[in-house]
């Protein structure tokens, strides 16, 4: 699959999850037998592990490379640290599932939401990474395009699915989403970052403009 179509995929399935589970929250967490109050107070939790996860994602992509390395050397990078906390967020939304002490929960909730929003921006750091300067710009603004269509699909499809019954932690989108992005964050660049090719003394001298003098 071409790799523009896959980060484009993450994007969306990212903020189709971000937007599903920041709208329907107080819903779901009613429907495993919290209160009103304590549903409320799980979408603040929530927004506020996003802002802390979006912060720590990009410290954790940006270690120095003799502290954070990967198996073979290299940095782990904006796209390791979205497919590890893509992975993470499904742990977190399982156990959303799983009906906990109130303390417990608020503490998943909040962890969610700082792996869910931190992957999420990470995909944008990925793909402007992986282009070219020349295209940089154009690849950041449509994989995020791509991705508000999946910011007002997730709404719709959990009211749709509430609709219909099936508005629990075991239903998509709550499950579901997390695969396309997690793997897709490590997918191929969009276009290699080529560097400048270096010309040899004869080329460059064949290549310099040559000066007229006027006859």
């Amino acid at each position: 699959m071409d790799p523009t179509l896959l980060y484009w995929l993450a994007s969306f399935g990212g903020l189709l999850l971000v937007y599903g589970v920041a709208t329907w929250l107080p819903t779901l967490m009613r429907g495993e037998g919290y209160h009103l109050g304590s549903a409320l107070t799980f979408v603040v939790l929530f927004d506020l592990g996003g802002i802390a996860g979006i912060l720590l994602a990009g410290q954790a992509s940006d270690l120095p490379h003799a502290r954070l390395r990967s198996c073979r050397g290299t940095p782990i990078g904006p796209a390791r640290v979205s497919a590890i906390w893509f992975a993470l967020t499904a742990a977190g939304v399982f156990l959303l599932g799983v009906h906990m002490p109130l303390g417990p929960t608020f503490l998943v909730v909040f962890v969610t939401g700082v792996f869910l929003n931190g992957a999420q921006t990470m995909i944008y750091a990925n793909v402007s990474l992986r282009s070219t300067p020349a295209h940089r710009a154009t690849a950041v603004g449509w994989t995020s395009g791509m991705g508000r269509f999946g910011a007002v699909f997730g709404p719709w499809l959990g009211g749709r699915l509430f609709g219909a019954g099936n508005g629990d932690w075991a239903s998509p989108p709550w499950r579901s989403p997390e695969c396309p992005p997690r793997c897709s964050s490590a997918s191929p660049p969009l276009r290699s970052a080529r560097r400048p090719e270096r010309r040899s003394g004869t080329e460059q001298r064949l290549a310099a403009p040559t000066s007229r003098t006027p006859g």
